[in-house]
């Protein structure tokens, strides 16, 4: 939990400062829409990245170990948002300035691409069968403890005089970095491997080509995850991106409301999401992610009508439902699913790629997509259909992915790690086995 909020701080930082910072420094000859436009780029270049560091680390996480990965990306990540916080502007070294930035935006996604599904088939790995997605969702408080983070450094800072905030003020939070990262290799290196994983290791079950062996087994899983991070990605990036600017450039609200907001919604979710994750536990993952998919489409609604009351409880209000609610009703159990839906061979790569794929398709561009939908039609209706249309394409994909909850994570749903079908304990002639592992119950059809 600690190492994947010190990479999700590194991350939104650049977020923040996309919405604030960078337009201004990085891309000054441009008018105000387009330069923001060009931030939003930059920012959304870290989720095309991040796929790759999802390959690159998988690789070696399913085949050498999770936590030499784990304190390698942690590495990357720190690095990159140091070099960050020291970059000339736009003023000092001329177009050299944006494509630097681009550079170690693409570092930052590599890193943050392996970096979450290690930490989540850690903890995974090594918890109890009954409180897996209890306990899966810890890595999962990594995102509201980085946003917290990040946000309530930004909002000290903001509160600088413009002139010394854009010149150096700015800079602190990516500087302050250096200082966690050192905190977060200390807890690492101290880290024990994943159980799961070293008895695999130990009967050399360890396969040589994790992502071929993924596309050959769970293409059905792949696809359908990918689609359920629609409703996760999209809604977070339009409330904690594209609001700021929206808030600040349309509304004329000031930015430490809308900072102040975001802290609060944050810390709100590190209680949220446990608790949506002990839900799991109870009544499955599927279940739980369902009527999260509801409500993050009908909510999608009320986000601009709040704003525009420009009324401070009312908008604090709108971002502590928007992150704790929403947000974290889809969030908390899909660490532990994605987790569950793999087997040990190919589980790392298995739970990052399509968490970090769907990037791509949904979190990078939604500041994008929405100021252009914003800049053509000047409504923000058609932003919450964009939010509810990818919701439902979320709703459809949980529907038909299966229930895991009750499974041991040695069961696949009909092989077992060595491709053998599975052969459950009892007589032989069965009519409804038990699949065996840790007191689970079901059917093998069931799993």
């Amino acid at each position: 939990m600690t190492g994947t909020a010190i990479e999700w701080y590194d991350f939104f930082l650049y977020s923040t400062a996309a919405a604030l910072v960078f337009p201004h420094l990085f891309f000054p000859s441009f008018d105000p829409i387009t330069g923001t436009l060009a931030s939003f780029a930059t920012f959304a270049i870290g989720y095309v990245a991040r796929p790759f560091g999802a390959v690159f680390f998988g690789h070696f996480g399913d085949k050498i170990g999770r936590k030499t990965t784990l304190v390698t990306t942690l590495m990357i990540m720190g690095i990159s948002t140091f070099l960050i916080g020291v970059m000339p502007p736009y003023s000092l070294i001329g177009v050299w300035a944006p494509v630097l930035i681009v550079l170690l935006r693409l570092c930052q996604g590599v890193g943050v691409g392996g970096e979450w599904g290690g930490a989540v088939v850690m903890v995974v790995e090594s918890a109890p069968r009954a409180k897996r997605g209890y306990y899966g969702s810890f890595p999962q408080l990594g995102v509201p403890l980085g946003l917290l983070a990040s946000t309530a450094v930004f909002a000290l800072v903001s509160a600088l005089p413009n002139d010394s905030f854009l010149s150096w003020g700015w800079r602190i939070p990516f500087l302050v970095s250096a200082a966690l990262v050192g905190v977060g290799m200390f807890i690492r290196l101290r880290v024990q491997e994943s159980p799961v994983f070293q008895e695999i290791k130990q009967g050399k079950k360890v396969v040589k080509a994790p992502l071929i062996e993924l596309f050959k087994r769970h293409p059905k899983d792949l696809v359908l995850t990918l689609g359920t991070r629609f409703a996760t990605d999209i809604t977070f990036n339009i409330i904690n991106v594209f609001a700021l600017v929206y808030a600040t450039n349309q509304l004329g609200l000031p930015r430490s409301l809308l900072l102040n907001a975001i802290i609060i919604g944050s810390a709100v979710e590190l209680v949220t999401l446990p608790l949506f994750g002990k839900l799991s536990d109870r009544i499955g993952r599927r279940a739980v992610y369902l009527i999260g998919a509801v409500f993050v489409a009908v909510y999608g609604f009320a986000i601009f009508p709040l704003l525009d009351t420009r009324n401070e409880f009312l908008i604090i209000l709108m971002y502590v439902i928007g992150i704790a609610v929403s947000q974290a009703s889809v969030y908390g159990v899909q660490s532990t699913w994605f987790a569950e839906l793999f087997g040990t061979r190919v589980r790392y790569t298995g739970a990052s790629l399509p968490y970090q794929i769907a990037g791509i398709i949904t979190s990078g561009p939604a500041p994008l997509l929405a100021t252009y939908l914003f800049a053509t039609y000047n409504n923000t209706v058609p932003i919450a259909l964009y939010i509810a249309l990818t919701a439902l394409i979320s709703l459809a994909c949980a529907y038909y992915l299966r229930e895991t909850f009750k499974r041991g994570l040695k069961e696949s749903r009909r092989e077992n790690e060595d491709g053998d079908t599975i052969i459950p304990p009892g007589p032989v002639n069965s009519p409804s086995p038990v699949v065996g592992g840790e007191g689970g119950a079901g059917t093998k059809e069931e799993f």
